[in-house]
């Protein structure tokens, strides 16, 4: 039992150097700096990893977009590149507060634990708005992240969470949002690959 246990503890720190690897590797080879602290976001697994000091603090499911990747306005994919946090909202929201135009005014959404589509494609509990780091791949034109509103959010679908379901942003459950919201500051670099 210990030696299977050992196996799977060996296992997991080889995957987790490799997405640790994967992340680094990018911000060197395209804006020359290794992070001490990011959200690296893997649209084939669908999830997210909050890295610091070269070490993943947490990983969480998440949703991309339906559609699949791409950084065109109007496309309702989930842009690929390097990102920072511009704004957050929602800080004194409370859990499954729904949020229209970043703003609560008091609603509280349904919560869908199966495949349900909501209504309303509900924004919830928190909001971490991206802006592009890349210029002319989700930078400026017609490929900007920030001028998309493209956000990392809370979601009335939490069923949905682990498969690819929304309209362009990344979707998480609302636990988890609140948490990485306070958890994570202005500035801070986040990763979307297509790996």
């Amino acid at each position: 039992m210990v030696t299977i246990l050992l196996s799977c503890l060996s296992v997991l720190s080889f995957f987790n150097q490799d997405i640790i690897e994967i992340a680094e590797r990018y911000c060197i080879e395209k804006k020359g700096v290794i992070y001490n602290e990011m959200v690296f976001i893997s649209i084939a697994e669908q999830k997210m990893y909050h890295i610091k000091n070269h070490e993943i603090q947490a990983s969480y499911p998440i949703s991309s977009a339906k559609k699949g990747v791409g950084n065109i306005k109007g496309s309702q994919q989930t842009p690929l590149g390097l990102h920072s946090v511009k704004e957050k909202h929602g800080q004194n929201t409370p859990k499954n507060g729904r949020l229209i135009g970043r703003i609560f005014y008091g609603q509280i959404a349904n919560i869908y634990n199966d495949t349900t589509t909501s209504k309303t494609d509900d924004i919830t509990s928190r909001i971490l708005w991206l802006t592009g780091e890349e210029e002319g791949l989700n930078k400026g034109g017609n490929c900007d992240s920030y001028q998309r509103y493209i956000y990392i959010h809370g979601t009335s679908e939490e069923g949905k969470i682990g498969t690819p379901a929304s309209h362009g942003c990344i979707r998480m459950k609302n636990e988890d949002v609140i948490k990485l919201f306070s958890q994570i500051k202005l500035n801070t670099k986040v990763l979307i690959l297509d790996k």
